[in-house]
């Protein structure tokens, strides 16, 4: 498991997002603007409907430029114990803690992308291979770390 090309992968997902995002607030914008017509106060209720929508888009446009920024600062490099940018493998599934961005499959390998504010990462993060971390009163075992 190459730790660059999972973090090439979400650099590529997040800067689709952010190119939809702004397509989609674009779009939105010049309907609001076609709404925008001399049939007086009809359309008000609409034009703040779609600003609201405007709003919601930006909010969304944001986080995912913070998550971008936050990849920026991700280095590739191997890792003794759970931490930021680290590949965490357990009996249930391969984890590399980033952003939260779901699953992603490369080379045959599925792997979770959390963020490191999530109840799993927190719960893994110090540990080290071979120890033993408990969510949700389940036990679960490191048992790679890259």
């Amino acid at each position: 498991m190459n730790k660059q090309e999972i973090i090439d992968v979400l650099h590529q997902k997040t800067a689709e997002k952010i190119q939809g995002l702004e397509k989609l607030i674009d779009e939105t914008r010049a309907s609001n603007s076609d709404t925008k017509s001399s049939m007086g106060d009809k359309y008000e209720t609409g034009r703040e409907m779609l600003q609201q929508q405007i709003n919601n888009l930006q909010i969304q446009l944001n986080e995912v430029m913070k998550q971008q920024a936050f990849l920026k600062i991700i280095v590739a490099k191997p890792s003794q114990k759970v931490e930021k940018g680290a590949v965490v493998c357990t009996e249930r599934g391969m984890f590399f803690i980033s952003v939260s961005l779901g699953e992603i499959a490369l080379n045959d390998y599925k792997v979770m992308c959390i963020s490191p504010e999530s109840p799993l990462a927190k719960a893994m993060n110090g540990k080290s291979v071979n120890d033993i971390f408990t969510l949700n009163n389940v036990n679960h075992t490191i048992i790679n770390i890259e």
